[in-house]
């Protein structure tokens, strides 16, 4: 007999669902005057509430998901500054020049990962990233490329919208120093000598030894994809 049982959607597909819709209708209160285009909106943010309880596991028949619904609305604001779009993270991967890669211990996981945090107005991209790295680990460094945007919600290392932009870096100077409150440690690692766990390195580990290795220099990006909400 055929098994019948309904296949379960995943985590990542509710969650990208629900951050979708909650960008549509955050970016529709924001643009608009008309109070019946309002509450169609905030429909949609209940709708979009109620997926992201399922993903928390939560019981969506009561009124938990109600604290989503207020902080979205709470966010939203007036015209261009209303228009969701995802935040950027900006990464970096610092060569020592003898094909070694930084990698820091994050405080808030325990994971392996190169240095990388949000982007900070008043700078550039590539500024953030050197920013970074002086900041988490002592190392100063210098900007050589971009090697990779990853989209986050689609790679599945986050549940916020977000695109991150990697370059690749030399070292130029510094000590080792593990920021006190971002990092538990921090080293220099060959391609075959990694520590344990290192967070997503088959999305990224292979391609940036590459780009350290100048075996590639092309820039690694998510290839749209025919058909963006069908699976």
């Amino acid at each position: 007999m055929a098994d019948t049982t309904p296949e379960r959607v995943p985590s990542a597909d509710l969650n990208r669902w629900s951050e979708a819709l909650t960008a549509i209708a955050q970016t529709g209160l924001a643009f608009t005057d008309s109070r019946f285009e309002s509450e169609r909106y905030q429909e949609i943010l209940a709708i979009s509430a109620d997926i992201r309880s399922a993903v928390d596991g939560r019981d969506t028949d009561q009124p938990v998901a109600s604290h989503y619904i207020e902080g979205w609305v709470r966010a939203v604001n007036p015209r261009v500054s209303g228009y969701v779009t995802p935040k950027i993270a900006v990464g970096a991967a610092v060569t020592d020049g003898d094909g070694r890669l930084l990698l820091i211990q994050r405080a808030d996981s325990g994971f392996w990962l190169y240095p990388t945090g949000w982007a900070d107005v008043g700078y550039s991209a590539a500024e953030v990233a050197v920013k970074e790295v002086r900041e988490e680990t002592g190392i100063r460094c210098e900007v050589e490329r971009p090697i990779a945007i990853f989209d986050g919600l689609r790679a599945g290392f986050s549940r916020v919208p977000l695109y991150s932009i990697v370059f690749l870096c030399r070292a130029t100077g510094g000590e080792l120093s593990p920021h006190p409150l971002e990092c538990l440690d921090v080293g220099w690692f060959e391609r075959h000598d990694l520590p344990d766990p290192v967070v997503n390195f088959d999305l990224w580990g292979e391609h940036t030894f590459d780009s350290i290795e100048g075996k590639t220099d092309q820039v690694f990006y998510d290839p749209p994809r025919d058909g963006v909400w069908l699976g």
